[in-house]
């Protein structure tokens, strides 16, 4: 069965979304592109336009397409508390008819709100899988000590994988698949290079190669998706040039 990939919305930068009239603009480039879904951005949206996931919704369905939702909020808050947020953000996937909903972690410091956070899920058909970011709570260490709290309470919440954002944090992207690979549902592709002692997303075909073997220490039936920058006059065919790419490599 042919690996699916995902097109994250922001990939194709701010900017260029609003000329082009919003996320829901870009869903016939994604899927004239041939690939399988859509990350949609919560942070992308107005307030007006979050009343309508339905119709959202209905707009990928009819472009063939699956989506996934992803909201720039932690899982913990800064105390350590569970978001409050997250049955709100649960049902906002649902209205998108969206797989899984993707947070980061926060500051993760305890499992006694596991069973509050099952019962949230359990009512909700919508999966959670928690993103390394670019905070310190995106690094290996809290990942891990969550990712291990998970299989010893059976939360049923899974990892994203962001390939590149283990540079902003000063960890090896490789140490962490080795350590979290069993736990990786999706992955995030993404390269960036090092301008200015900071760190800059770039497309694949402007990185080393060093991605295609980092790619391979990760799950190969996890959904691939693209965040690196797509730009060009003909944003279908750069689109489904990595769409291609990923889905053969």
């Amino acid at each position: 069965m042919p690996r699916k990939i995902i097109v994250v919305t922001a990939a194709y930068g701010h900017d260029r979304l609003a000329a082009l009239g919003g996320q829901q603009a870009v869903l016939p480039i994604i899927a004239e592109a041939g690939a399988d879904g859509v990350e949609i951005r919560r942070e992308l949206f107005t307030a007006t336009q979050l009343d309508f996931l339905s119709t959202v919704a209905g707009e990928i369905t009819q472009h063939g397409l699956e989506a996934c939702y992803s909201a720039p909020e932690p899982l913990f808050t800064g105390d350590g508390k569970l978001n409050s947020l997250i049955p709100s953000l649960l049902q906002e996937a649902h209205q998108l008819n969206a797989r899984w909903l993707k947070l980061s972690l926060g500051q993760f410091n305890t499992a006694r709100a596991f069973d509050t956070l099952k019962q949230w899920l359990s009512e909700s058909p919508v999966a959670l899988v928690v993103e390394n970011d670019q905070t310190d709570s995106g690094k290996l260490a809290p990942m891990q000590r969550f990712q291990a709290a998970c299989g010893v309470h059976n939360l049923p919440v899974t990892l994203t994988f962001d390939m590149a954002n283990w540079l902003w944090v000063d960890d090896s992207p490789q140490q962490a698949a080795r350590t979290l690979a069993p736990s990786v549902s999706y992955i995030h592709v993404k390269t960036a290079v090092a301008q200015h002692n900071r760190y800059r997303a770039v497309a694949l075909d402007d990185a080393s190669s060093d991605w295609k073997g980092l790619l391979n220490m990760l799950p190969p039936d996890a959904p691939r998706g693209i965040e690196f920058p797509l730009e060009g006059r003909d944003l279908v065919a750069v689109t489904r040039h990595y769409v291609n790419l990923l889905r053969e490599e």
